[in-house]
């Protein structure tokens, strides 16, 4: 008689062992489920962020807008670690020569594309799109496709 007794209760903790198991896969999945949420959540921030951006670039009433192509070759003349800095200063100086500009903003995506390869190799030339609003102030922007 007492095997009966064991054999149930070993049934019983084996169900609860699956049951708690069960439970842990559970909050696992509903762990996942929200971690991807949280995740698309970001993603729709960020191409709200990125909408929001164009927006404001396109709500800027444009006098005058350019492409043009940057020679950065000078940049190679200067000492390996100061490449990056001098090939920024001539994108600047570029602009400043051609758009005579009050106010010169340059956009992150050029300092990043200059800065892509590290301080010591700047690209050999760049394409930008220089925009000049009403008050004068020149922004220059990545040239598309770029």
């Amino acid at each position: 008689m007492s095997e009966p007794v064991e054999e149930t209760e070993k049934a019983e903790e084996t169900e609860e062992v699956k049951e708690e198991e069960e439970a842990e896969a559970a909050e696992e999945e509903m762990e996942e489920i929200e971690e991807e949420e949280i995740l698309e959540e970001a993603k729709e921030e960020k191409r709200e962020a990125e909408e929001e951006k164009r927006r404001e670039i396109e709500e800027k009433e444009i006098v005058e807008e350019k492409i043009y192509t940057i020679p950065l070759s000078r940049a190679w003349i200067l000492p390996r670690n100061k490449r990056a800095p001098r090939a920024t200063r001539l994108v600047k100086s570029f602009i400043q020569r051609h758009m005579k500009p009050e106010v010169l903003v340059v956009d992150n995506e050029v300092n990043e594309k200059i800065w892509s390869r590290g301080i010591q190799k700047p690209p050999r030339n760049i394409r930008v799109r220089a925009a000049k609003d009403r008050e004068g102030v020149v922004t220059i922007y990545l040239a598309e496709g770029d």
